[in-house]
Order: structure tokens, then C-alpha cells, then sequence
């Protein structure tokens, strides 16, 4: 076996092949591609393309799973803030393992190592891709899949609204809506590790006792719906929060910051009512509210190669590991089966569901 290696090896720097692996490689990787913006079931269509060879710097990953976010529907749809050229093969979140590198490839990237993109709009629904290395990140490859798939979206999200905005100490309260969503529950499980607690709003449902006690046991400090918040004993019990996350704006936007204590801040990131952020004169004049908004992509960007990243997803790893830190609800979704992920990810009633995994044979 050793002198197999030694073999390959030389015969590899001899021809100019791929580190471990020959780079001739012709063989066919199947995509998800849209050629327009519109329905995602109408628009988007599986096809095939031919695996390019590695150039000295590009690595081959295999793609584990891929996760359907919202943001991938919006920019399929055309309504989101990023618009990539057309055609396009969505995807900006997913986790992939290495099969070839490329002979300038840094040590650091081994085949059989997992990485996730490092960029946005990537393209990850698909089940081979080619990309530099410096595209990537590195995880640890003793993560389950889902967990991968889910990780840089919505946990990082959470952690930097509760990071990034108000200097929270052990015991703070803070207050969210939308909280049974992917971000929701993140934002659950890092504040419950950190010592914050939470007061979580959702909609009313006829499954309301059953979403309140799958809250609680993620973490939730409280848990009431929109029509119970300025009534609740449990609410008023606790100190007020400095600190909002609205995804939801509106009326329901409006009744969280209502909440805050003097020179609270609220983190808008999403709008999920379609409707604006109404502020009280009352909140901005007598409480000296803050209102701020926080894009995850934007972050990325700005951080596309800082440490402070490696650092929160290491965090974030470490939770998962200890037990504090669990992906959403989600369904594990065979690539051939995508339009059944892509109308559940868009449920008719608005209400969030479970969070749609593709993976790959």
C-alpha cells in the first residue's frame, strides 16, 4: 500500500494531476437552475453540466444538503435585494465535503474535509461544484448534516443581533416576534447558553399550547402570542428588554418595541407581514428608543474574511456540541424530490413550517 501511494504521488507531480486525485475529470454534475425570475415551481428546472477541471487553486466539493431558506424563494422570485446573473443555480447556504484539490490548494483544505460557502448566492443546489478554495469554509466534519446545512444563515444571524447591538449581561430580558422561526429559535437557544432570557411572541393557532411548550423546552423564557403580550403577568414580571429582534414589522413590529426599556434598540431584519415599521412618537421621544436593521449577507461581506467570523461559527460549534444549540424543525428532502421541498418552504397560510433540507445521493 505504501509504495501504491508512492506511485501515485510521483506519477501526480510528473503529469501535473491534482493532489491525491487525477485532474482529468469529465464526469456530470445535476443542478437546479432558473433561466428567469418568477414561481419557483414554475421557474426553476433540473438539469446537467459537465464537471470543468480543477485549476491549481480550485477544489471539487460534493454536496451534502442543501438548505431552502426564504431568501433563496424571494431571489428566485426576483423581490430580493441580491438579483445574481442569469441563469443562475440558487442555493447561498448547504454543506459540502471535498473530494479533489487543486496542487496550490492550502494545506488546511484535505479531501474529505466539510466545508460551507463563504460567499453568497454560491449556489448550492447542486450536487457537485468547483470552486476556489478561498470561496469555502472549513467545519468540523463530525457534524451532522442538518445541523451544517443550517448554520450559517439563521444561528449566525441570531448571534450577531445579540452580539453586535447592546452589551447584554447575565439575567437581561430580550423580546422577539416571528420567535418560532429558524432565527427564533436560534436566538432561544444563545441566549438561554448565555444567560439572557427571552420573551418570545408568536401568532395565535389553533397549536398554540403545543408551539409554547416546544419553546419552552428550547430554551424560552416566555412565550405568548401577539394578543396576550400587553396583558401577560409573565411579561410584566420580568425586567424590561433593552433589546428587540423583529422579523415581522407591522402592528406586531410596533407592539414588541413598545416593550423596550429607555434607550432600548430594535433590530429589524426581516419583514414578514409586508407591512412598515410604525414607531410611537412616544417611544422615540419619552424612551429614546434606537431603531437599527441587520442583513446577514451585508455582514459577510464586510467580514468576508475577518477572523471575528471563524470565531462565531467556532462559538456556534461549540454549542452544538454541548447540547445547547440544535437546528430547527426540518425535513430531510431527496434532491430529485425539490418541488416538494420548494412548496413546502412556501406554505399558502403564511405560517413557518418545517425548514426544507435538500440532500444530495
Amino acid at each position: 500500500m505504501v509504495g501504491f501511494r508512492l506511485i501515485c504521488r510521483a506519477k501526480s507531480q510528473q503529469y501535473g494531476f491534482v493532489r491525491h486525485i487525477a485532474r482529468r475529470f469529465s464526469s456530470v454534475s445535476s443542478c437546479l437552475e432558473y433561466h428567469q425570475y418568477g414561481d419557483p415551481l414554475q421557474v426553476v428546472k433540473k438539469s446537467e453540466k459537465t464537471i470543468p477541471e480543477l485549476k491549481e487553486n480550485e477544489v471539487l466539493v460534493k454536496m451534502l444538503a442543501a438548505t431552502v431558506n426564504p431568501a433563496d424563494i424571494n431571489t428566485i422570485q426576483g423581490v430580493y435585494a441580491v438579483k445574481p446573473p442569469l441563469p443562475s443555480i440558487p442555493g447561498n447556504e448547504g454543506v459540502g465535503r471535498i473530494v479533489k484539490v487543486g496542487n496550490s490548494v492550502a494545506d488546511d483544505f484535505q479531501p474529505g474535509d466539510h466545508v460551507i460557502p463563504r460567499i453568497n448566492a454560491w449556489g448550492t443546489w447542486r450536487d457537485y461544484a468547483v470552486a476556489s478554495h478561498k470561496e469555502l469554509i472549513k467545519i468540523p466534519s463530525d457534524v451532522d448534516v442538518a445541523t451544517a446545512a443550517t448554520i450559517a444563515v439563521n444561528p449566525c444571524t441570531a448571534y450577531r443581533m445579540l452580539k453586535d447591538f447592546v452589551p447584554l449581561k447575565e439575567g437581561d430580558t430580550i423580546i422577539q416576534n416571528g420567535s418560532n422561526s429558524a432565527v427564533g429559535q436560534a436566538v432561544i437557544q444563545i441566549a438561554a447558553a448565555f444567560g439572557w432570557r427571552t420573551v418570545n411572541v408568536v401568532r395565535d393557532r389553533p397549536t398554540i399550547d403545543e408551539l409554547k411548550e416546544k419553546l419552552t423546552k428550547l430554551g424560552a423564557t416566555v412565550v405568548v402570542t401577539e394578543e396576550e403580550l400587553r396583558k401577560s403577568e409573565a411579561v410584566q414580571a420580568l425586567p424590561k428588554p433593552s433589546l428587540a429582534l423583529n422579523c415581522v414589522s407591522g402592528r406586531s413590529g410596533t407592539e414588541i418595541l413598545r416593550q423596550l426599556s429607555p434607550q432600548g434598540v430594535m433590530v429589524t431584519y426581516g419583514g414578514m407581514s409586508r407591512k412598515p415599521v410604525t414607531v410611537p412618537v412616544g417611544s422615540l421621544i419619552f424612551s429614546d428608543v434606537t431603531l437599527k436593521g441587520f442583513w446577514m449577507t451585508r455582514w459577510n461581506k464586510d467580514h468576508f474574511s475577518h477572523p471575528e467570523r471563524e470565531q462565531m461559527l467556532g462559538e456556534l460549534f461549540d454549542l452544538v456540541k454541548q447540547g445547547k444549540l440544535c437546528p430547527p424543525d426540518h425535513a430531510m428532502v431527496p434532491f430529485q424530490d425539490y418541488k416538494t421541498a420548494l412548496k413546502d418552504a412556501m406554505p399558502s397560510d403564511g405560517m413557518v413550517g418545517k425548514k426544507q433540507i435538500l440532500v444530495f445521493p
